[in-house]
């Protein structure tokens, strides 16, 4: 699923193929954006904050949300799409490459100088040249939620989805139910910036250091099977902010107390 890392690699593709061209093709097909045109415009670059991608284009940018089944797919100008049409939700095109954007969650066109509306409350970002380790950890402590919850929400930490909520309190040996102010923080926070910065770069996402399907995963995705390092049934649960908000949790009985 679509994680910090995720995002982070589909904004390096897109800035490695866009960058620096001039814009032939433009199309939102989304209702308050379908008569944008920025045709004509140089797109300035593609860069991620947390989970979220922000293209830039002439005055403007181009932000995109991936959700569980977004995705950005790169082809040659006329290649046919691997996808039907009615799934697209943004093309922008120049003279090399189409972008089209796939089952996007959030689409909308802002000025580059108004960011701060979209991303400006999100959190340190572990992806970011401005990652600020200790301010990340100051948040989570300062939640008085759930730890699942508050890794969660990308006010604390930018990037960090279920997948690595569930694998970073393993490795910490930390119940997901445990309050975020008994935790700590800085240990954990310093884990999930190692972590997703040695997956940012790497094709298939790791938390057991092996690669090969199925056997990269602790805890996540694994209930009623036995855990990797004691042999105990992993455990599933649920968690959130709110009742509309829950999200699955995995973790093993033994090894996080």
């Amino acid at each position: 699923m679509p994680e910090g890392d995720t995002v982070f690699r589909t904004a390096r593709r897109l800035h490695e193929a866009l960058a620096g061209q001039n814009v032939t093709r433009f199309d939102l097909r989304v209702p308050r954006a379908a008569t944008a045109d920025l045709t004509g415009e140089t797109i300035h670059g593609c860069v991620a904050r947390g989970k979220h991608l922000l293209l830039r284009i002439g005055d403007d940018t181009l932000h995109s949300h991936l959700r569980m089944d977004g995705a950005w797919h790169l082809y040659l100008p006329g290649e046919r799409w691997r996808h039907p049409a009615f799934r697209v939700r943004a093309i922008v095109g120049t003279a090399r490459r189409d972008a089209v954007g796939v089952d996007l969650a959030e689409v909308a066109l802002i000025r580059t100088r108004d960011e701060d509306q979209i991303v400006g409350h999100l959190g340190p970002d572990p992806l970011s040249p401005q990652w600020d380790a200790a301010e990340a950890a100051a948040r989570l402590n300062a939640d008085p939620r759930s730890i699942h919850v508050a890794l969660l929400d990308q006010r604390n930490v930018a990037g960090f989805g279920n997948e690595y909520a569930a694998e970073l309190l393993f490795l910490r040996g930390i119940l997901p139910t445990t309050p975020a102010a008994d935790v700590d923080a800085g240990a954990l926070v310093a884990l999930g910036a190692r972590t997703i910065q040695a997956n940012r770069d790497r094709p298939d996402r790791t938390f057991t250091g092996v690669a090969r399907r199925g056997q990269t995963d602790w805890v996540y995705g694994r209930a009623g099977q036995p855990c990797r390092r004691c042999g105990t049934l992993i455990l599933r649960g649920e968690l959130g902010a709110d009742p509309t908000r829950e999200r699955v949790t995995f973790w093993c009985p033994n090894c996080q107390r």
